[in-house]
């Protein structure tokens, strides 16, 4: 093929888009191509929901146009490409992908690694919502350094509490005093969690991240019936008695017809500062063997980090994950294996276009 700025641009139309899996010229996504001598410029917009993994993008690119044009000197830009969410679920909800977090029990870091996620999402260029929906134990705000109570505006919705890079993050938590127990039947929780949810004033998401309640519970109906969730991460650490509760979280999930986004090993070996030796607390691989086993993702693994644990009792777990490349880095692990098998599942069965209701 002569590389041509028109044959680049035809052979880069056909490339999916990660977000949609529709063909990136039929998206508007191509910006520019251009071609001097041995040297090859792209720019292509990838959207804030597939930002995390732009550079994967690129290098995809790249290799496709080498594939027929071996020897130049391909360079690609992924700018941000602005495509607003459509509303979704009976809700209205304006958020592109719902990601659930949960586990089969307490006491695995399920919060922590929730709001690790959605830090680490908004971080890595996407627009990110975070909602805490253990009613019943909510530990998201004291994990972010939080307070206060959400206003309620003009146009009656809930002013969500915002972390200092503007983050949303709504918590029962807020409306409670700390020393307050919630003491509340089924229909009282799917209230509540139905009003987080269409109340709430979000803005425009990529991703609403949410922390479930521990155990198999009310929530996740709740959750299936007001809107499509696009996965659940199912958080466990190494050790037999977790993993028999993590298969019984995915088992419920899949019963109320949620997608499982993959499987994440919390507290996975501990690495001593002093000797440098790593130690298998709680054992090693359990989670990735039962991923393999159930036909499940594996999305990676999360050492003990004492720094992380610190950071959460004081309320600075934002502060530590924007300051500390190593405390972050298992962290974008993951959140890029979530986004890149999102954008695998569009890529295998693209939507297809809706028409508008009259």
């Amino acid at each position: 093929m002569t590389a041509t700025p028109e044959a680049i641009s035809e052979l880069l139309a056909a490339y999916p888009d990660p977000e949609t899996g529709r063909p990136m010229g039929s998206m508007g996504q191509i910006q520019n191509v251009e071609v001097n001598g041995d040297d090859i410029s792209v720019r292509i917009g990838v959207t804030s929901h597939c930002q995390p993994i732009a550079d994967e993008v690129a290098d995809a690119i790249r290799d496709k146009i080498l594939s027929v044009a071996p020897g130049k000197n391909v360079t690609v830009e992924t700018p941000v490409h602005e495509r607003p969410p459509a509303r979704i679920g009976q809700i209205g909800l304006r958020a592109k992908s719902v990601i659930l977090v949960g586990s089969g029990k307490g006491g695995v870091g399920k919060s922590t690694v929730a709001a690790s996620v959605a830090l680490t999402l908004q971080r890595l260029g996407a627009k990110v919502g975070l909602m805490d929906a253990d009613v019943y134990g909510p530990s998201v705000p004291h994990l972010l350094g939080l307070e206060g109570r959400p206003a309620v505006s003009e146009q009656k919705k809930i002013e969500p509490i915002r972390t200092d890079n503007s983050m949303p993050v709504m918590s029962m938590g807020f409306l409670l005093e700390p020393d307050q127990a919630v003491i509340w039947r089924g229909p009282m929780l799917h209230g509540s969690i139905q009003q987080f949810l269409k109340d709430t004033d979000w803005g425009e998401l990529d991703y609403l991240v949410i922390d479930m309640p521990p155990g198999t519970g009310d929530v996740a109906l709740t959750l299936s019936q007001n809107v499509p969730i696009a996965g659940a991460v199912v958080v466990c650490t190494p050790q037999e008695v977790a993993l028999l509760d993590a298969i019984k979280a995915i088992s419920m999930f899949k019963k109320v017809n949620i997608p499982i986004a993959g499987m994440v090993e919390n507290m996975s070996g501990f690495l001593c500062p002093d000797c440098g030796k790593t130690y298998d607390i709680f054992g090693s691989g359990g989670a990735r063997e039962k991923a393999e086993e159930l036909g499940v993702a594996f999305l990676g693994g999360l050492p003990i980090d004492m720094t992380l644990r610190v950071a959460g009792d004081e309320g600075k777990l934002a502060n530590a994950l924007d300051e500390d490349d190593r405390a972050r880095a298992p962290f974008e692990k993951i959140v890029r294996a979530l986004v890149r098998n999102l954008a695998a599942k569009a890529s295998a069965a693209p939507p297809k276009a809706a028409l508008p209701t009259l």
